[in-house]
């Protein structure tokens, strides 16, 4: 019998731990060497902009951990245009400094090449170097896609290394597109479909009264007065 990898839904409470994890898995990687070359300031930097963009993200989107801490999944929910963090541009400053733009550079390369169609983009897969690390990072994403599917969209992720691609592949991603980072490194762009619903475990109805809420939520976020006309 199929067991779901035991997930929670992340919290407010939980950002610094995910902080954590992203950072963590983030730093040793050609990418995290190139957003910060200087090898002593690149933990923090790349903590301080992993949490701006995690606090974004449980407004506009989801994040999961798995039970034992050790890997999270960040989620933007993008079926509908979502403003860019609040003071982005000074935070991104007082984040980075003069390694600023590599940040802004990479993020524009990024959005132009996403797709335009509703989905829920994974921005990070959080799953720090450890000798359990493959475990860790398919566990967390199945868990993921539990809670996940139940928006009915599909799903959208950047793999930046071979072993991402392959975990991807294993849980049903397919190539879309392919692009190239800043620093002249490939980037696959993944795209996973909505998969068939399973009777019994929720309903077509369900769903889309689950992704009227989600919308209903970010516009009143966005404009704290929907509510009081709604």
């Amino acid at each position: 019998m199929h067991v779901c990898p035991p997930v929670d839904r992340a919290r407010w409470r939980d950002i610094d731990w995910i902080v954590d994890l992203v950072t963590a898995t983030v730093a040793p990687t050609t990418l995290g060497t190139w957003l910060v070359p200087d090898e002593r300031r690149r933990p923090a930097v790349l903590a301080a902009v992993a949490r701006i963009w995690i606090e974004h993200a449980l407004l506009f989107g989801d994040a999961f951990l798995l039970k034992d801490g050790t890997a999270a999944t960040v989620w933007f929910h993008r079926y509908r245009p979502i403003p860019p963090p609040p003071r982005y541009a000074e935070r991104l400053v007082d984040a980075c400094g003069n390694d600023g733009g590599r940040f802004r550079r990479l993020t524009h390369v990024l959005a132009a090449r996403r797709p335009q169609e509703a989905h829920n983009h994974l921005a990070f897969l959080a799953a720090p170097p450890d000798v359990d690390r493959p475990g860790q990072a398919a566990a967390v994403l199945a868990g993921s896609h539990r809670s996940m599917d139940t928006l009915g969209l599909p799903m959208y992720a950047e793999a930046y290394s071979a072993a991402e691609r392959r975990l991807y592949r294993r849980l049903g991603y397919r190539e879309r597109n392919r692009l190239t980072r800043p620093d002249g490194i490939p980037v696959d762009l993944l795209w996973r479909p909505v998969p068939p619903l399973r009777l019994g475990t929720v309903t077509a109805p369900a769903v889309r009264g689950t992704v009227r809420r989600r919308v209903r939520r970010l516009a009143m976020v966005a404009d704290p007065g929907v509510g009081a006309r709604g």
